[in-house]
């Protein structure tokens, strides 16, 4: 299993082991619609002494309002499903194994916001007698909505594995225009990394979310 690179909302139901390919790709596109839904992990089960602790740390600039929702999400996807997952008699191939999970991001001033997940949070365990499934933790996302009220825009900024790792820098622009809603309900704005993606005209109207990681317990 490759490291995913499409943005989704944080809520969702969880794709997990016992979920046939049909039901993964309902709830991904759950999420991505952003429609909270009750998580199920299936058969997936959690690390009870996670270690590999990393801080998660949010600042948001120039923004146009408060966000009274600040959410972290960590997505975890099996690596080796072919050799471990479940394989769907129908066509013969391993169903994808992925899970999203939640962390608090605690704020600690009106602009920065500070969380910890773990990349060992998920438990390598062989769940169908094929072989031991490997989990990697791949993406983090926040959710951020001005007042949580039905409707309003969900901005969903992320960072990869790769540069949580690394240590890296993302800043990521959106346009204000969208807050506290856009003209369509409920829309997913992800944001950009240049700001020269958006219109000229808007260019002066843009605020950023920047993620940094550091590795290390809370």
């Amino acid at each position: 299993m490759r490291q995913m690179t499409i943005p989704c909302l944080m809520a969702l139901c969880i794709s997990a082991c016992s979920a046939s390919e049909t039901s993964m790709n309902q709830n991904l596109s759950s999420e991505s619609g952003l429609q909270p839904v009750v998580q199920d992990r299936g058969l997936a089960k959690l690390n009870p002494n996670p270690k590999q602790a990393y801080e998660i740390v949010l600042t948001i600039e120039n923004a146009p309002g408060p966000f009274a929702v600040v959410e972290g999400r960590a997505q975890y996807d099996v690596i080796n499903e072919d050799e471990c997952g479940h394989v769907n008699p129908t066509s013969g191939t391993a169903e994808r194994i992925t899970s999203n999970e939640p962390f608090v991001l605690k704020k600690v001033s009106d602009t920065e916001y500070r969380g910890t997940i773990y990349f060992d949070l998920m438990q390598d365990e062989d769940y169908y007698g094929r072989g031991v499934c490997r989990w990697e933790m791949t993406e983090v996302r926040a959710k951020l909505r001005a007042s949580g009220a039905e409707g309003e825009t969900y901005f969903v900024p992320s960072i990869s594995r790769d540069k949580v790792v690394g240590g890296d820098v993302v800043d990521l622009y959106f346009w204000s225009g969208r807050y506290p809603r856009s003209e369509m309900d409920n829309f997913p704005a992800f944001g950009s990394a240049d700001p020269t993606e958006f219109k000229p005209e808007i260019r002066d109207e843009l605020f950023t979310v920047r993620i940094r990681a550091g590795e290390g317990q809370p």
